[in-house]
């Protein structure tokens, strides 16, 4: 049975004015919505490993989080660690603008840790959630030592944080040997602009280093991608043999997103990437697969929260 393992951070979120005149919310966030999106959108067949760290403040709460997905690998659970759980506080100032103040102290992972882990897995989905999931040396001791297919959404590697918990968007150093570690890369609009370059040459880099596939999320407008040469997906078991012909040209093109009404934009690039990844894994093309994450990514805008989000993108609820 193919496994995929999910790396990224559990985060308490303290959502505000995301409902106009409505007191704060409270609920996992981080790569919930991602664990939401997968358990949803995977393969029949596939199974998810938690590469995940919780603080022993929220262990029980993430056990219960754990217990909704029905595609988690027999026994998989997250590793307690003797610290405060990571935590941030959201306040909306529109439905894709926001602040963000983060507490808490889960560590990143070292190769040491990881590396007996991976041993057995087919592919990674790994999602920078606080940033410090990974730190470049980890990240290419990662590269070095698992040959499948590795998808990143880079989100918070552009995100500082400043003395009092905020974070604020910056460029991304050492951009190049992030892309050398990564098959598939996703990034927002707002991501892409801090490389520091116009979007066609970024684009150039990411695919010189070794990206086989760029994602850019524009929020309402759609996802725009750059897909190399003979680049058209993984095969069903996520072999890092590429689908297609070989040669030819770059492609490109922005597939436009799904209209919704937005009810809750927290977490749409999230189950976005989570989609994208399950179906390219499960052999879809690059196109089908941006299409399903839009649709997915629209069907998680009308529905509050993580907590019963894969049931409701699977259509198993109506939207709360």
């Amino acid at each position: 049975m193919p496994r995929l393992g999910v790396l990224g951070s559990l985060v308490w979120d303290v959502i505000h004015g995301r409902d106009s005149g409505a007191p704060p919310v409270e609920e996992w966030g981080g790569i919930a919505y991602s664990l939401a999106g997968l358990d949803a959108a995977l393969a029949p067949g596939w199974e998810i490993v938690p590469l995940i760290k919780v603080g022993q403040d929220l262990r029980d709460e993430a056990a219960a989080f754990f217990r909704t997905l029905t595609r988690l690998a027999p026994r998989a659970r997250c590793v307690e660690v003797p610290s405060l759980n990571n935590r941030v506080v959201l306040h909306y100032e529109t439905a894709g603008r926001r602040c963000e103040r983060m507490s808490g102290g889960v560590p990143g992972w070292t190769w040491t840790e990881l590396g007996p882990m991976v041993r057995d897995l087919d592919a990674i989905y790994l999602n920078f959630i606080s940033g410090f999931e990974l730190s470049l040396g980890a990240t290419q001791a990662l590269r070095r030592g698992f040959g499948g297919p590795i998808y990143a959404d880079l989100h918070s590697l552009f995100l500082g944080m400043q003395h009092d918990g905020i974070r604020v968007l910056r460029p991304l150093t050492e951009a190049a040997d992030w892309f050398g570690c990564f098959d598939v890369v996703q990034m927002n609009e707002d991501e892409m602009h801090q490389l520091g370059a116009e979007p066609l040459e970024a684009a150039a880099e990411a695919l010189q280093a070794g990206v086989r596939l760029l994602l850019v999320t524009t929020g309402p407008r759609g996802t725009i991608y750059v897909a190399a040469q003979g680049f058209d997906g993984w095969g069903e078991r996520g072999e890092k043999g590429e689908k297609g012909e070989k040669g030819g040209t770059v492609r490109t093109a922005l597939i436009p997103a799904t209209a919704v009404e937005v009810l809750d934009p927290t977490g749409c690039g999230d189950v976005f990437g989570a989609t994208c990844c399950a179906r390219l894994l499960a052999g879809d093309g690059v196109e089908a697969s941006v299409r399903e994450g839009n649709r997915l990514a629209a069907r998680n805008a009308v529905f509050r929260g993580a907590s019963g989000l894969a049931a409701f993108l699977r259509g198993e609820l109506v939207s709360a």
